[in-house]
């Protein structure tokens, strides 16, 4: 259990924050499901791919919505070439081969969807499909992973605590100012004098949060201006197109937004 980690080259660039990588590790080892809790864009997708790799498993991600099914998650019978045939869903295909199934942003699916998680997220580790008799056993390697965004929920979109008291669960955030530093000049090649001012940019945005803004600025978005400004653009430019006019559609605010980054970066 105490194991290292396998670092593998194919495995996307992540930035540890804290002991994440190792509770990951653990939890895979034990056949525990994993929930992972953090705001939009602070990495933990990210996270997820990069522990796929270096722990070698298939990765299958769905990305939830309101109109996914329990069907879409299972699977179907089809009609083709005059018959009708069974196709398997993402959530069973996981299970058949083995491997981490991520469901992104779990409760923006149906109420009905998580259901047909439960059997797999205790000592049973099964999947009942109903459509054909089938009752499939997790392998030892499958693993179900969900996220989800708390500052995000309202009353319609929680998890019951029937289902979350099924996971285990960590907590992600934005980095400290110094990691994303780091992640921004991997992830975008910009100079280090440029990432610190964007990184410092970021924290003076994040304070608008809950005021003028449903949403804060996301580590990710902060690549999108460094990848821009490494380019060649202006920093101005760059930091008005991936993060001003991506935060709000009023008018006033993205002019609050600019009024702000343009004491980093002068027009």
């Amino acid at each position: 259990m105490n194991a290292p980690l396998r670092p593998e080259l194919s495995a996307p660039f992540y930035q540890p924050q804290g002991d994440e990588c190792q509770l990951f590790e653990a939890a895979w080892q034990q056949q525990l499901p994993v929930l992972i809790k953090g705001p939009t864009g602070c990495g933990k997708t990210r996270f997820v791919a990069h522990m796929a790799a270096r722990l070698g498993l298939p990765l299958i991600t769905v990305s939830c919505h309101d109109d996914l099914s329990a069907a879409d998650l299972v699977g179907r019978h089809l009609i083709g070439d005059g018959q009708t045939v069974w196709c398997d869903g993402p959530l069973t295909r996981a299970v058949r081969q083995g491997g981490i199934c991520y469901l992104d942003e779990v409760v923006e699916a149906r109420k009905d969807t998580t259901v047909v998680l439960h059997p797999l997220t205790d000592d049973r580790r099964i999947l009942p499909i109903e459509r054909t008799g089938e009752v499939l056993v997790a392998p030892p390697g499958f693993m179900l992973v969900v996220s989800y965004n708390p500052g995000y929920q309202h009353v319609l979109k929680t998890l019951k605590p029937s289902t979350r008291q099924r996971f285990v669960a960590m907590s992600f955030d934005f980095p400290s100012a110094e990691v994303e530093q780091q992640v921004v000049m991997q992830e975008s090649g910009l100079a280090a004098a440029q990432a610190q001012q964007l990184v410092t940019l970021a924290g003076q945005l994040r304070r608008l949060s809950g005021y003028d803004l449903d949403e804060s600025v996301s580590t990710r978005l902060l690549v999108y201006a460094a990848k821009l400004m490494a380019s060649g653009m202006r920093p101005a430019l760059a930091c008005r197109t991936a993060l001003a006019e991506p935060l709000s559609d009023e008018p006033d605010t993205v002019a609050s937004l600019l009024a702000i980054i343009h004491t980093q970066f002068p027009a």
